[in-house]
């Protein structure tokens, strides 16, 4: 009996102490690895090859980040891809902590773990987090960035370069949230400017948002310095956004207007105009693409050709790639089920793994991904329409406190509304349009309602109309 009420009391504990701290990110962290542990590996990616070998093979993959492959190879991936995923279980589990802490004060550690338990059912966040891929950093940027941002006085000085070191490690694991945190970091410029106009409006602490946005940057070049022995931030960027243009047809239109017939052509491409009807994914993986042909991701000439093509398209049709871009960014934003990509993929990866990995190959072939036991199509029936409904809770929460003129309560539902968005622009525009670049940003308004339930009971109640 005594046992039980001692149980109980722990659970009934607030979430304040270092060691109550330690056992809520434990205990969240259980959690999200469960969907690994039941697939008896964890869960890979068609990238994941690509990682394995810049990390562990000491390959610089122009198409990838090196501070992802290098935390690979820090945590042991050569030995085993189990401590790997389990460092993005407990940095997720840590962020959700404290942004926990910092939204309901009081918070226990039973409260703590009904919202885990409930991310991890309604939610795909246990796919992302125990998958070898950087995809599980992108939220971790967005509630990094409100965490120092807007809330550094309640976590504390120490927690704050905690966090600021996570958000700055996050942002560095893949190029796409490095435009990620630009954008937040600019909207808060603008809110802080707004701010000494209208006094009712939250101030951010931009100072906090540059450190992590500076830690991610030295990062990046140190990681790209140590692989190539070059200073820079990015390679690649053109490449993808190309592969949009071919998808969207702008590649194509430009051929067909500018390449003659006979004689000159302006472009090395216009020899392959025939072949340019593919999606961004073929252009870009395709064993028969002309991308290959021309050098892919290594050929200078053809990268040099790739920007002046997306520059003169610009020049010529900036309205077809304004209406392609919008298009792309809202079709990305509603796109969130999960499981895209997560299938069978031996045909890629074994035959690496087995050259890098090989200690870690029947482990890998035994897995239920690989068998293709994995199935999502009745997992969606809940992840969807949660994410569909989170998200319409999280326009509620705005507009609820738009119309109080509370805007300092709206702040962090604006914050994680205006993440999504810049997500799938960023997506949209400058990749193609895919399942798992929202899915695995989509459990933040779940996580956002929930916090605001357990804050305040009220917070979706309407607001009562005036003289009533």
């Amino acid at each position: 009996m005594r046992e039980s009420s001692l149980k109980g009391f722990r659970l009934a504990m607030p979430v304040e102490g270092v060691r109550a701290c330690a056992l809520g990110v434990g205990i969240l962290s259980l959690m999200f690895l469960g969907v690994a542990v039941w697939n008896g590996f964890p869960v890979i990616f068609y990238d994941t090859g690509a990682y394995v070998l810049e990390g562990l093979g000491h390959v610089f993959l122009v198409e990838r980040s090196p501070v992802y492959a290098d935390l690979l190879f820090v945590t042991g991936g050569a030995f085993s891809l189990w401590p790997i995923i389990g460092v993005q279980a407990l940095l997720t589990s840590y962020i959700i902590l404290e942004t926990a802490r910092a939204e309901v004060p009081g918070l226990t550690l039973e409260g703590l773990v009904v919202v885990g338990a409930t991310l991890t059912v309604l939610t795909g966040i246990g796919w992302y987090a125990g998958q070898v891929e950087p995809d599980c950093f992108t939220p971790l940027v967005i509630m990094g960035c409100w965490l120092l941002l807007f809330r550094a006085d309640r976590i504390g000085k120490v927690r704050t370069r905690w966090v600021a070191g996570i958000t700055g490690l996050a942002v560095a694991c893949h190029p796409s949230h490095l435009g990620l945190i630009s954008g937040i970091l600019i909207c808060t410029a603008l809110l802080k400017w707004a701010a000494h106009h209208y006094p009712a409006l939250p101030v951010p602490r931009l100072k906090h948002g540059l450190i992590g946005l500076f830690t991610a940057l030295a990062l990046i070049v140190t990681g790209n310095f140590v692989l190539t022995g070059n200073l820079f931030i990015s390679k690649s960027g053109s490449v993808f956004v190309f592969a949009r243009l071919v998808q969207d047809g702008i590649v194509k239109r430009l051929m067909d207007e500018t390449c003659p017939p006979n004689g000159n052509a302006a472009y090395k491409l216009c020899g392959y105009k025939a072949k340019l009807n593919m999606r961004a994914d073929a252009w870009l993986w395709s064993s028969s693409s002309s991308f290959r042909e021309l050098g892919g991701f290594t050929g200078q000439q053809q990268l040099e050709e790739d920007r002046r093509i997306i520059l003169d398209s610009l020049q010529r049709y900036p309205f077809m790639h304004l209406r392609a871009a919008i298009f792309d960014s809202v079709l990305q934003f509603l796109m969130f089920r999960t499981g895209d990509g997560i299938e069978p993929q031996n045909w890629v990866l074994e035959a690496g793994f087995r050259r890098i990995i090989p200690n870690q190959v029947s482990d890998y072939l035994g897995a239920r991904q690989q068998q293709g036991l994995l199935r999502f199509k009745i997992l969606n029936l809940i992840h969807v329409p949660a994410g569909a409904m989170s998200l319409l809770g999280l326009l509620l929460l705005i507009q609820h406190a738009g119309a109080r003129r509370n805007w300092r309560s709206g702040a962090f539902p604006a914050v994680v509304l205006l993440g999504l968005v810049g997500n799938a622009v960023i997506c949209g525009t400058f990749s193609n349009p895919h399942d798992r670049y929202q899915s695995r940003v989509i459990w933040l308004p779940t996580l956002v309602l929930l916090l605001a339930v357990a804050r305040d009971r009220r917070a979706l109640q309407p607001v009562p109309e005036s003289g009533t």
